[in-house]
């Protein structure tokens, strides 16, 4: 280099992650002789570059260690030339070096992991959350797209659940969830980078489903479906607080969507019975008198804590009996159905049957009177084959009893021409 002309040649930029790469090549020069014309070089100490002298005054700028452009994508570098005369003179050369990206580092998203919630009973394509990463190198090294990764479980349905944006990261439910079907579900998506080669990382997104008050209580007991309902008996002699029964009813949802009252909608004598609020159970409010109607028929509300509260209805038949042996009594409903008229289909078997079984009462009528006429004719003119005279003694029973010791067979015949029949006895 000299006062007045220079001869640089400068590779820029420089790929980082390049150490002990070649920077800048030049060549210094001073007219004058002796220790006037002796120079030397040098460049800023904090710099991670380092001046490599050749023969001819020629000097390399070479980078000391591997660039990160992440940290400094650009260096200032002064070159400062002094020779050794008195007094010192020194001129100064700046170059500015460039340091170009290299793709060494892959996306980092904003969270390890992620926690979505979803209400359940959601439209399809709702945006539930979205995702992020950056990648700090530069260009198409930085450009991130996301992808859904395959879960864990090959019988989650995830491509059926979710869906991502590539471009943003954005996640669009694809189906209605049920809280009661799938109440959580995770899985792992992935961002990668367009450098070549591509570097990609992964994140865990966690899907919690949010109940809705979407399910009615259902009650267990009494059953409600049943052919014959059930009845529970109650002495008239029970103290007030007497359990009766207790309803028991369970609701799908979670939360206070799931927490049930019970409550006495309606009642055949009312301030005779009460419910429990929270637990169902049905007891005597006071002393059973004479006076309260032997059947008695209850309706018990039970309702969620959900909003708006869903609920339903049980039906309950008492019995007020003297003692629990008394012969139970059916309730209104099947003394009902029992005076309601017969399926027509019954009444033709029933008259039907009736026909049959008189035509044969009759039938038999008739035989036996025929034969009775017949016996009739046949002993006014005929002869019975009966011996005449006492019986032996030793044939008779003498033991009182009126019957005979030894048994024997009697024959009465019937004359009365061709149409004569035998009997035996």
């Amino acid at each position: 280099m000299e006062a007045g002309g220079e001869r640089f040649h400068q590779q820029s930029p420089i790929p980082e992650n390049s150490p002990e790469t070649e920077v800048a090549l030049f060549r210094i020069r001073d007219r004058d002789s002796g220790d006037n014309g002796k120079m030397t070089c040098s460049i800023q100490d904090d710099l991670p570059f380092i001046l490599k002298p050749s023969e001819e005054n020629f000097y390399t700028l070479v980078t000391n260690g591997a660039l990160d452009r992440e940290s400094k994508a650009e260096y200032n570098v002064t070159i400062t030339v002094t020779d050794l005369g008195t007094p010192r003179l020194k001129t100064e050369h700046n170059i500015t070096v460039l340091v170009s990206d290299v793709n060494d580092n892959a996306p980092a998203f904003t969270q390890t992991s992620y926690t979505l919630w979803v209400r359940e009973n959601n439209s399809p394509a709702l945006h539930i959350g979205s995702v992020s990463a950056t990648d700090t190198d530069a260009s198409a090294n930085a450009q991130v797209t996301y992808s859904l990764l395959p879960p864990p479980d090959p019988l989650l349905p995830l491509a059926s659940l979710v869906s991502i944006n590539p471009d943003n990261g954005h996640l669009f439910a694809l189906t209605s969830l049920d809280y009661e079907a799938l109440r959580a579900f995770e899985f792992r998506v992935g961002a990668t980078d367009r450098g070549s080669p591509a570097l990609s990382s992964q994140a865990l997104v966690r899907v919690l489903v949010a109940d809705a008050n979407d399910n009615a209580p259902f009650v267990l007991y009494p059953l409600q479906n049943a052919s014959a309902p059930c009845t529970e008996l109650v002495p008239r002699a029970a103290e007030p607080g007497y359990l009766v029964t207790k309803v028991v009813a369970v609701d799908g949802d979670a939360g206070q969507n799931a927490w049930l009252s019970y409550q006495l909608l309606k009642a055949t004598e009312p301030g005779l019975f009460g419910v429990w609020a929270h637990n169902g159970e049905v007891r005597t409010a006071r002393l059973l008198s004479e006076r309260d109607a032997p059947k008695q028929r209850l309706v018990v509300l039970v309702k969620d804590n959900g909003e708006p509260p869903l609920s339903a209805s049980v039906t309950l038949h008492v019995l007020l009996v003297d003692g629990f042996s008394q012969p139970y009594l059916p309730p209104p409903e099947a003394e009902a159905a029992a005076a309601a008229p017969a399926d027509p289909l019954t009444v033709y078997l029933v008259v039907a049957l009736a026909s049959v079984s008189s035509l044969f009462l009759f039938s038999v009528l008739v035989f036996v009177a025929v034969r009775l006429c017949r016996r009739g004719g046949a002993g006014s003119a005929g002869r019975c084959l009966v011996p005449e005279g006492h019986f032996p003694g030793h044939l008779v029973d003498v033991s009182g009893t009126g019957t005979l010791s030894q048994s024997y067979q009697y024959e009465v015949c019937l004359m009365g021409g061709p149409g004569t029949n035998e009997f035996k006895f």
